[in-house]
């Protein structure tokens, strides 16, 4: 069976509809996605129904999370008090952006989301099975990767969260990062998704209208547009304003 994987979309309508056409080049059998849909850009509503209208299944993200979860905020700033900028950013001014574009019911559905799915040796997470927010790095040592996700007992374990496509055979299982569909930050702005057959992974790279993204983002009025628009952009992570 192949399977495809596709996470971080981030309201990007354009990424999306992009993955979508490639994928009926690649004819996977079954299509999830990993989280962090709505978030982060100024097209939530779109992404979501676009999804549902899909019938993918899948996991709940950090971004998905963060809209129904203000404590997180708090919790966030005593962990890693120098983020304090982007902390604030995303709970302040992100999350009201995003729910009112959202709406109530869609609210909803992004909750009953699961925080991992399983399809036969396949299993789906966003970040750490028992962390929305942390995951290992691409350049993590196999170490890191086996004490975080050996427990989940999976011949090939998917997750998204770090924005880099990256896939690193271990001892008895595979682990493999889908990149992001949006706003990736290993270096390649393209959008990113993951098909995995036979226990084989294979990263695929999306050609889209990055600059018209980046344009309808910046007159959208969606906060902190510039800096959404840069990393969209240049596919590397910068800090928001405010942080050095």
């Amino acid at each position: 069976m192949r399977v495809a994987v596709v996470a971080d979309i981030h309201g990007n309508l354009s990424a999306l509809e992009a993955v979508i056409a490639d994928l009926k080049t690649t004819s996977p059998d079954v299509v999830f996605h990993a989280g962090d849909l709505a978030a982060n850009g100024y097209r939530p509503a779109e992404v979501v129904d676009r999804i549902r209208e899909l019938g993918w299944q899948g996991v709940c993200g950090n971004t998905d999370e963060m809209l129904w979860k203000p404590e997180l905020e708090a919790d966030l700033l005593r962990k890693a008090p120098s983020l304090g900028p982007l902390w604030k950013l995303l709970f302040q001014e992100m999350v009201p952006a995003t729910l009112e574009g959202l709406g109530g019911e869609r609210l909803q559905w992004l909750r009953s989301l699961p925080t991992q799915l399983r399809r036969d040796d396949l299993s789906i997470v966003h970040a750490a099975p028992s962390d929305l927010w942390r995951a290992p790095l691409a350049k993590s040592t196999d170490e890191e990767l086996e004490a975080t996700y050996k427990e989940l007992g999976a011949r090939t374990v998917v997750y998204g969260h770090i924005h880099a496509a990256f896939a690193r055979t271990l001892p008895g299982f595979t682990v493999a990062n889908t990149g992001a569909a949006s706003l990736s930050y290993d270096g390649d702005p393209r959008a990113s998704y993951v098909l995995v057959e036979d226990g084989k992974v294979t990263h695929r790279r999306v050609e889209y209208d990055i600059q018209k993204e980046a344009a309808s983002l910046r007159s959208s009025g969606f906060p902190s547009g510039d800096w959404i628009a840069t990393t969209l952009l240049t596919g590397r992570y910068s800090n928001p304003p405010g942080l050095p």
